[in-house]
């Protein structure tokens, strides 16, 4: 879809862009090699879009060269990292350019002394805490994919992850930012600084905006050191509720903050050890907690599992099982992560959400969410971080249902959704974003104050509008 007052572009702009970044680094005229750049995992493929060009700068230079070329024909521009996002962030709405940041994929400078690290937006999040590992340091707010997501998609996501409970979010942890406005200027925002109140906090406006006020270049991120030792916590229970209500007794009785506290239902459990061949001890649980401790020593480890582990056998685990080997730990965690996979796998016609609500609601969503499923007729499994309130929610499309049963009756389903969620003063994204995927949905949860408020703040860095346009708010 092309708005009006975007321009198409011309065999002219592929040039222009090729003297830019080199004729081999702009796909123009060539859908084959242009369809992978209109989607990202999101499994629906309603809310793709397919680029006129793909443009893959090496340099600041070389981005603030293209977006003052976009600027000045008013094409639309899509900063792309990975694509291995869920929400459609970075998929091109509006047509016009994807500017694919996978060259810029250096670790600038990893400063020891000030316990910082700088790097570009296409660097791969897990290689940053490899290179760290010899150091005793790492980056602590990645998110779950960590292996296959770039830095800088997780910057514009405001990415979360399994650890977010005890660590936070990725935002947490940058510092100072270098960006590429819509008009070509380049701007640095903070730095190797840990206080910095001089003037609005630009960094964390960026942070979580989801490419549409600027492109961003390099990330300066804060480190911290890593846990000596761990240990992974796997506890049995009924059902949803009995699981989730244990939730806020772990922290509130045992006085512990768990580095995760991750919980799968029955379904998907089932999903991901039958997708990995897999067994772990579920036995007859209806669902169960993943939870992650760690400390300086063994002892420490020791006595903060034993803690935890008795506070839910007091809520009603049936069976704690406890990992405290780097084997089995990874074993528990593969089946956690790759729970999302499974499902796609078994139902490839699905709506993978991201809710999140305060953590004392979450035994309320759970049995609204229940009820919601069993009205609507859908499978509705669910997993995600019960230690931060944010859950992910998978509806499933019924077998029987035609396509176009599917796609009416799925819009009616995540409005309940993000409606019940709403309710218990939660919002439709925890970590995925909005991107198209639930832009139509925002105003259940911002009024049209906050929204005129945001539009206008996307007007001042981007007056235009070309920077990843048909994103957040509904066109």
């Amino acid at each position: 879809m092309k708005a009006q007052g975007f321009a198409l572009m011309e065999g002219a702009d592929a040039a222009a862009l090729e003297a830019i970044v080199g004729k081999r680094n702009v796909i123009f005229h060539d859908e084959e090699r242009l369809e992978p750049f209109s989607h990202d995992e999101t499994a629906e493929r309603s809310y793709a879009s397919m680029p006129e060009a793909v443009v893959r700068p090496a340099s600041t230079a070389e981005v603030s060269k293209v977006m003052a070329y976009a600027s000045s024909r008013r094409i639309p521009v899509t900063p792309r990292g990975a694509g291995s996002g869920l929400s459609g962030g970075c998929v091109p709405a509006m047509g016009g350019i994807v500017l694919s940041l996978d060259r810029m994929n250096a670790i600038l400078d990893i400063d020891l002394e000030n316990l910082m690290v700088v790097a570009q937006p296409g660097v791969v999040t897990n290689s940053i805490n490899e290179a760290l590992k010899k150091h005793g340091l790492w980056f602590a707010g990645y998110p779950m994919s960590l292996e296959t997501c770039f830095l800088g998609g997780n910057v514009a996501e405001n990415a979360g992850g399994g650890k977010a409970v005890k660590y936070g979010v990725t935002s947490r942890y940058v510092t100072g930012l270098e960006v590429v406005l819509a008009s070509g200027e380049v701007l640095r925002l903070g730095g190797k600084l840990r206080k910095d109140v001089t003037g609005y906090d630009l960094v964390h406006l960026l942070v979580g905006s989801e490419g549409t006020l600027a492109v961003i270049t390099e990330i300066t991120l804060s480190l911290m050191p890593v846990p000596r030792r761990k240990a992974v916590l796997l506890a049995s229970f009924a059902g949803a509720a009995e699981a989730i209500g244990a939730v806020p007794r772990i922290i509130r009785e045992a006085r512990i903050v768990p580095t995760s506290v991750e919980y799968m239902d029955r379904a998907s459990i089932l999903a991901s050890c039958g997708y990995l061949n897999e067994s772990i001890p579920y036995g007859e649980a209806g669902a169960m907690l993943l939870l992650e401790v760690e400390g300086e020593g063994n002892d420490e480890v020791f006595a903060n599992y034993s803690a935890i582990g008795g506070v839910c056998e007091a809520a009603g685990a049936q069976s704690v099982y406890v990992a405290d080997n780097r084997t089995t730990m990874e074993r528990i965690w593969n089946v956690r992560r790759n729970i999302a996979e499974a499902l796609k796998v078994r139902s490839p016609r699905q709506s993978l959400e991201d809710v999140v609500v305060p953590t004392a609601a979450i035994p309320a969503f759970m049995e609204g969410l229940l009820s919601l499923a069993a009205e609507e007729g859908v499978q509705i499994p669910c997993y995600g971080h019960a230690g931060d309130g944010n859950l992910h929610a998978t509806v499933i499309k019924p077998g029987q249902w035609s396509e176009e049963e599917w796609a009416r009756r799925l819009h009616h389903i995540l409005e309940r959704l993000y409606r019940l969620s709403n309710s218990l003063g939660g919002r439709i994204s925890g970590e995925h974003g909005i991107g198209n995927k639930r832009r139509d949905f925002i105003g259940i949860n911002l009024d049209p104050a906050t929204i005129a408020l945001m539009k206008g703040i996307k007007a001042v860095f981007d007056p235009q509008a070309i920077l990843n346009p048909g994103k957040i708010f509904p066109e």
